[in-house]
């Protein structure tokens, strides 16, 4: 009998029925299109063994002029830059006491209650102590001079967890030397929706304090950041400026930018820099003389300088207001401008030169943007995931088609909708979307558009930051308090990495009547898998007697690196076709498999 070849089109699409998508894919899971074939996509290993406190959602990667290469690492709890696989902490400090902070102690136990009337801190807090004396046994100098993480809160005091429990002879204060350095309030992680209690983060308003409305609008702790040169500029979103110097340690705490110069904003959305003119811009930020943030306000500074913000007749620092929405969500920088998306429109900004600087013109109106890392650009074109659709932005604002749109957002935590993070994969062509499913509070799905394939597939992975290769050697992305490098092998961190993609029915003979599949030769190589892999898949024929009815056989066969032919036996009017594998060291490229069909009747 002469043999069928079975040939899908390229991309997953699950907006029509399965009898509409004949000769196409309706399910996948860890694959990508590669020249229109589907392929496992590339595993991942540590970046390193070392782990950082929170959830990243910020990652920015540069290099200095010594060429020292650092990544700007922000979480809810702290920031981090990273330089030789080692987390050093520059979290800002918020508050210094002196002479005010006294320790007491329990006998038998590894609480430590502080008393410091200026602490302003909240639980998951940090302090550094320094200039304590010991309390006089084991609780020492040693045990008290360090950070520690904030248990509990009072008005007056809060407690930390010791490292070793204290004995009667610890009766001492500390000292009247105590220096407590408080790092700035950690940020929320899961935004509780609603009013009332349990909304929040316990111990942010005093015992009968009015409740307050926790929702979307910068609840969690996002960071944004940039380098200028060699040193760092980063902001909390809606919240405060910080400045990094390269010049001082690595060990040394960002400040304040509003510390370094006169007038620079305190409050700000978004901060970046514009790479073509030098200018740092603030978006959705505090006026000049003012500490009101206007979310509609855009600052930048003075050209080549990130301190001088007052415009002068002999500078180039200014402003501008966006003319519509009510709120910047985010701005991202391609080439020739910089786009910024408002809850409801799209606007290009650009550098005009004396003796505006800058030129803002709105492009769309009727948009919307789900979150503020939720757009990414690529060359001129922006890309970005609005409410219920995708946009792209390339001269002019359009829906981008997308088929798997209702799989996407009808299983969609609109709640956590903030931690959507868009992010790019070069090498493949890929922009992806992590976003948390509607039964996950955290970023456990994501869908990928292929810009050079035209096609759209999805799949379930938790990532939470990502940067695309350059300055480092592979994608790094951020999950579960460590960082990955992606494309990196083949499995998932020394664990096997399931994969597998099913297509719709395809009709055999014209559907017209049964068909009988007695034998499949396959299609399909192991090339890239590692050295000694069990190198096999898992082909399962599936075959359908009428549309929409369902599967009511199917035929399952192990296919590995030398296998030529297996003999199956499977009757319908139509056939579908599921490849898996969850084998440690594998990965594999689909062909076009080819079964031998005979006629059976038309009952």
């Amino acid at each position: 009998m002469p043999l069928s070849k079975l040939q899908f089109k390229p991309g997953i699409n699950t907006e029509v029925t399965s009898y509409t998508n004949e000769g196409g894919w309706n399910n996948c899971d860890k694959i990508r299109f590669r020249f229109g074939f589907p392929e496992k996509i590339g595993g991942w290993n540590k970046y390193t063994s070392a782990t950082f406190e929170g959830t990243c959602r910020s990652l920015h990667p540069w290099v200095a002029v010594d060429g020292s290469k650092y990544l700007g690492v922000g979480t809810n709890t702290k920031f981090y830059i990273e330089e030789g696989t080692a987390y050093n902490d520059i979290t800002p400090i918020r508050n210094t006491t002196t002479g005010s902070a006294t320790f007491s102690a329990s006998d038998g136990s590894t609480t430590l209650t502080v008393t410091d009337t200026s602490h302003g801190a909240i639980v998951g807090d940090y302090v550094t102590f320094s200039g304590a004396v010991s309390l006089g046994g084991v609780i020492t100098a040693d045990v008290l001079n360090q950070e520690y993480e904030i248990v509990s809160v009072t008005s007056n005091t809060f407690t930390i967890t010791s490292s070793v429990a204290a004995n009667s002879s610890d009766t001492g204060n500390g000292g009247g030397s105590v220096v407590a350095a408080y790092q700035i309030n950690v940020g929320i992680d899961t935004v509780v929706p609603g009013t009332g209690w349990g909304a929040g983060t316990w111990s942010r308003g005093t015992w009968g304090s009015a409740a307050t409305t926790v929702t979307g609008g910068g609840d969690i702790r996002i960071w944004f950041q940039d380098n200028f040169g060699e040193d760092l500029i980063l902001n909390i979103m809606d919240g405060a400026v910080f400045y990094w110097d390269k010049t001082n340690t690595l060990s040394s705490r960002a400040v304040a930018l509003s510390s370094l110069g006169t007038d620079a904003p305190t409050i700000a959305r978004k901060v970046l820099v514009s790479d073509r003119d030098r200018h740092v811009l603030a978006f959705g930020c505090n006026a000049i003389g003012s500490s009101t943030q206007d979310k509609l306000l855009i600052r930048f500074s003075s050209q080549e300088s990130a301190t001088d913000w007052v415009p002068t007749a002999t500078n180039t620092a200014g402003d501008l207001i966006v003319g519509s929405g009510s709120q910047i969500i985010t701005a991202v920088e391609t080439r020739r401008e910089i786009v910024v998306l408002t809850d409801s429109s799209v606007h290009s900004l650009k550098f005009i030169g004396p003796p505006f600087q800058f030129g803002i013109e709105q492009v769309s109106t009727g948009t919307t943007v789900i979150g503020p890392l939720a757009a990414t650009s690529v060359d001129d074109n922006v890309f970005w995931m609005g409410n219920g659709r995708f946009y792209i932005y390339d001269g002019s604002v359009k829906a981008l088609p997308c088929s798997v749109r209702d799989t996407v957002f009808d299983d969609f935590n609109y709640t956590q909708s903030e931690k959507t993070v868009c992010t790019v994969n070069s090498e493949f062509s890929e922009i992806t979307w992590f976003y948390p499913s509607a039964s996950s509070s955290e970023n456990d799905k994501y869908v990928t558009f292929n810009y050079q394939e035209q096609v759209w597939y999805f799949g379930s992975l938790s990532r939470t930051a990502w940067i695309d290769r350059g300055i480092k050697e592979f994608p790094v992305a951020a999950s579960n308090n460590y960082l990955y490098n992606q494309e990196d092998g083949v499995d998932d961190d020394g664990s096997a990495l399931s994969a597998f993609i099913e297509s719709s029915p395809v009709e055999i003979a014209d559907g017209d009547q049964f068909s009988f599949v007695r034998r499949m030769i396959p299609d399909i190589d192991f090339l890239d898998s590692t050295s000694g892999a069990n190198k096999e898949t898992t082909f399962t024929l599936k075959a359908e007697s009428f549309p929409g009815t369902g599967y009511t056989q199917s035929y399952a066969s192990t296919v590995s690196s030398s296998t030529k032919q297996n003999y199956v036996r499977i009757r319908g009017r139509s056939l579908g076709l599921r490849v898996e594998s969850s084998n440690l060291g594998v990965t594999w490229r689909l062909g076009s498999p080819r079964i031998e069909v005979k006629p059976d009747g038309r009952r």
